[in-house]
């Protein structure tokens, strides 16, 4: 298996720490909002890493956090007149079920910044300890950047015209700086912000330290791989590098894995621009199984382009895979019980039943040779089309239910690898989606909109969409 490895800018055949064991890192979103399309798509790549080492056997501790203390979650609960961890537990909890709904396994841990703050303040004081780090008169704490000589060896930024470029971009408060590249570590509380006490002021943490003490804490010091979006490289993940290093002596992260942007309709998705998504505002047109389809059609690290018409293309390609695996558990249940009433068995194929069978074992190996090339989803996704190709010219003259069987499995095999869910939604009755649709207008008039959401979910996981308009609710099958 061949990983390309952000900081050596090249392949590189991946070996664990530990024979059988990988642990991997992955940044997670600050909990402010509902998640957008561009924060799905490190999701949904990761979760597809995590599931593919899973496959080849490995034990994964899969960790990625949500950072619930920030300018923007504080900015909300200020507007909102409540505590910050109001803001972030709704949003986590609104986060979940996004994932769940994009098929992403939860992880090993999901730990929050605002549990780890005590961690955060032994490895700060370590690195003050270590001449790495030092607080400034109002209590501010920064890291000396220039003291950890390898600065700048994951984004491949020389500290001298980060230095120059810098020069101009300070800002009130930071001339108490040693130097214009050090980055902070603690910060003094302002008005009507969440604080926590410390050694060096009543504050809480900069950004940057709490991947380093969750990653420590639930990992080690070292670990396999660490991974997020190409917009983390610097300063986040270099930072990252510098603070775990210098506190633990310690290579931080074996292995550095990126995904590229998400574009849309080749602009970047922007607020100002109008082409700002939700992965909600998705899911009220599709099946989130068709987002998270559309996210592995393209190798993670090549730019994504979302579009209305890409979408649908998704929705048809997705479709032709679960209508194989639909016709295969169909023929299967409906198999002819063989003449002689032999057991069920591989003993009840025929010869060239068995050939098919093998004929197709090529592109369980097509499959992995795609995944173990950087986990290209893009070239593993081709293969399982030429798969549903195969099954369906060679299903016409199968009989036996072990054969028809053998073959869903197969193809079942490779899907899961990918988060793709091939078994058909139970179709429901026109009455029975009026009824919930009803039922779901009462809870909104009710104000309870946990169970509106509730209803929203079952009808959507049952192939329903809903759409809200001044006429009233529409539905359509997806």
């Amino acid at each position: 298996m061949k990983i390309f490895n952000t900081l050596s800018r090249r392949k590189e055949e991946f070996v664990p720490l530990e024979p059988g064991k990988v642990k991997m890192y992955v940044c997670g979103p600050t909990v402010y909002n509902l998640i957008h399309i561009g924060n799905a798509r490190p999701m949904i790549v990761f979760d597809t890493v995590r599931r593919y080492f899973e496959y080849k056997g490995y034990e994964v501790n899969f960790v990625s956090n949500f950072t619930d203390v920030d300018d923007k979650i504080i900015k909300k609960a200020n507007e909102e007149g409540v505590e910050a961890g109001i803001i972030s537990e709704r949003y986590i909890a609104e986060c979940k079920k996004d994932m769940q709904g994009m098929n992403v396994k939860p992880a090993t841990t999901h730990p929050q910044a605002t549990n780890e703050i005590d961690g955060m303040i032994a490895m700060i004081g370590a690195l003050i300890e270590k001449g790495h780090a030092y607080a400034a008169a109002d209590g501010t704490v920064y890291f000396r950047t220039r003291s950890f000589r390898e600065y700048g060896k994951l984004s491949h930024k020389n500290l001298d015209d980060l230095q120059s470029g810098m020069r101009s971009l300070l800002v009130s408060g930071e001339e108490q700086k040693e130097d214009p590249l050090d980055f902070v570590l603690w910060k003094p509380k302002k008005e009507n912000e969440p604080y926590w006490e410390s050694p060096w002021c009543d504050g809480r943490p900069g950004w940057h330290i709490e991947c380093s003490v969750m990653s420590k804490r639930y990992l080690g010091d070292e670990i396999d791989i660490h991974a997020g979006g190409e917009d983390l490289i610097f300063p986040h993940h270099e930072n990252e590098i510098a603070q775990s290093e210098a506190a633990n002596g310690k290579t931080f992260a074996r292995y550095w894995m990126h995904n590229a942007f998400l574009n849309i309709d080749n602009k970047k998705m922007s607020k100002s621009e109008g082409n700002f998504f939700t992965v909600r505002d998705i899911s009220e047109k599709y099946d989130l199984q068709v987002l998270r389809y559309f996210m592995l059609s393209a190798q993670y690290r090549t730019p994504l382009n979302f579009s209305a018409e890409l979408m649908e293309a998704a929705k048809n390609g997705l479709e032709r895979i679960v209508t194989c695996a639909h016709n295969l558990t169909y023929l299967s249940e409906h198999a002819a019980a063989s003449e002689n009433g032999a057991a069920a068995g591989t003993d009840a194929m025929r010869d060239d039943e068995r050939e098919s069978l093998t004929g197709a074992e090529q592109y369980v190996t097509r499959f992995e040779e795609a995944m173990d090339d950087d986990f290209n989803t893009a070239d593993a996704i081709s293969v399982v089309f030429e798969l549903v190709k195969y099954i369906n010219s060679h299903v016409s003259g199968v009989s036996s239910k072990e054969c028809l069987q053998a073959f869903y499995e197969m193809l079942s095999k490779l899907t899961d690898v990918l988060g793709l869910i091939v078994e058909k939604k139970e179709e429901i009755l026109d009455e029975d989606i009026e009824r919930l649709i009803a039922e779901r207008q009462a809870a909104r008039k009710e104000k309870n909109f946990a169970r509106a959401d509730e209803i929203r979910t079952e009808l959507l996981e049952k192939g329903i969409v809903l759409e809200d308009t001044r006429e009233g609710v529409k539905w359509k099958r997806a």
